[in-house]
């Protein structure tokens, strides 16, 4: 796991998600302020900052089960809604198992996505 960056998140927010990760062990944990994990340049969860809410990258027919399921929303980030991200609720972020299923779920799907070139400073 990365070490501890500077964030505007509530540390018990911070941990819960870094839980979640660790269901998918190679998986690092990028940005200092807006913690998120992608592979092959493809964003695949978020906890956005200052209030921390997380949003995980679904496929479409997991994504609609768990909008149902939990009640919750398409993800809004700077007033653009997310088509392939949900909210994930504050109950399940607590629920570390339950969580962890659709991590790796959205890990799996990520991993299914054209892979984005890097974007490194020259």
């Amino acid at each position: 796991m990365a070490t501890k960056k500077k964030t505007s998140i509530p540390e018990d927010k911070v941990t819960l998600f870094e839980k979640a990760v660790s269901a998918v062990p190679e998986v690092p944990l990028k940005g200092a302020n807006n913690p998120y994990t992608s592979i092959n340049g493809n964003m695949f969860s978020l906890l956005l900052s200052p209030e921390g809410r997380m949003a995980l990258r679904l496929p479409a027919e997991a994504r609609e089960a768990f909008l149902k399921k939990y009640k919750t929303t398409l993800f809004e980030a700077y007033g653009a809604v997310m088509p392939e991200y949900v909210a994930v609720p504050d109950a399940l972020l607590k629920k570390t198992k339950e969580l962890q299923k659709h991590f790796k779920a959205s890990y799996e799907y990520a991993k299914t996505l054209k892979p984005k070139p890097t974007k490194k400073p020259k």
